[in-house]
């Protein structure tokens, strides 16, 4: 039997240290799965949270909420932007210099699967996915640049995934576009180097979200027996990572591609 998706903890729980208390983070596609887990986790550790959304508007109040509402020194602000506008990013920009002024740390998580194997695949679908996941992530660190160079221990945190170092049937496009992240991010380690921004990636392996629960049990079950660890990721797994690097402990971390997969890769 493949276990029920766990909900979230209702509760915030204020951490004894608050390390990222006056730092504003934004992540995209935060209404939920991974990027959710991670604008919880963030504020569950004092941040000021941009919950940036697509389509999700309830939800990206939802985790906004929660994280103004709990008894920690975070708070959450929902901010709608398709990471493939620039018109739209813009505008996201200047509605958070608005309010909050510039941001330390950017979490890039957007992402988005159309899967067909090659053969039937659509110009369409292809591009789509490597908008959401490479031209946004793009869209989105050049927007921010500025803040983010100029920044007391900027951090820039792209997510990526195990297939874009492996690869997966049905999911070129995917892969293409998360592998693509990881030459972008030690790209700009080497030209943030000298400011004190540091620039790393994170691939994940499969993780306990909609989308993965959404796979069918036989398939899934195909997928741990894979998997070292026997089992997926949860989210809290990969937020904790991302928390670690938004800090300024983490400094002397940069252009690195972080694996978080249960030793699927080893």
């Amino acid at each position: 039997m493949t276990p029920e998706l766990a909900e979230p903890p209702t509760g915030l729980e204020r951490p004894p240290r608050q390390p990222l208390a006056g730092r504003t983070c934004l992540i995209t596609g935060a209404s939920r799965g991974i990027g959710r887990g991670i604008a919880r986790e963030l504020g569950r550790y004092g941040a000021t949270v941009v919950v940036n959304y697509r389509s999700s508007e309830e939800r990206a109040h939802e985790v906004a909420d929660a994280i103004t509402e709990a008894d920690t020194a975070g708070t959450g602000h929902p901010v709608r932007a398709d990471v493939t506008d620039r018109a739209e990013i813009e505008a996201m920009r200047e509605a958070v210099a608005d309010s909050l002024g510039s941001i330390d740390v950017l979490v890039n998580n957007a992402g988005i699967t159309a899967d067909r194997t090659f053969a039937n695949m659509t110009p369409e679908g292809w591009h789509r996915v490597v908008d959401v996941s490479l031209h946004g992530t793009f869209n989105c660190t050049k927007a921010f640049y500025d803040d983010l160079e100029a920044a007391d221990h900027g951090r820039i945190i792209t997510l990526s995934s195990v297939i874009g170092k492996q690869g997966n049937v049905g999911q070129a496009n995917y892969a293409a576009a998360k592998s693509g992240l990881f030459g972008f991010t030690r790209s700009l380690a080497l030209e943030l180097a000298g400011t004190g921004t540091t620039a790393n990636c994170i691939a994940p392996g499969f993780t306990r979200t909609e989308m993965v629960e959404a796979i069918p049990d036989e398939v899934q079950d195909q997928l741990r027996g894979e998997i070292p660890l026997e089992r997926f990721a949860d989210v809290e797994e990969i937020a904790g990572l991302v928390r670690y690097l938004a800090s300024e402990e983490s400094g002397y971390v940069t252009g690195e591609v972080i694996d978080v997969n249960g030793g699927i890769d080893l």
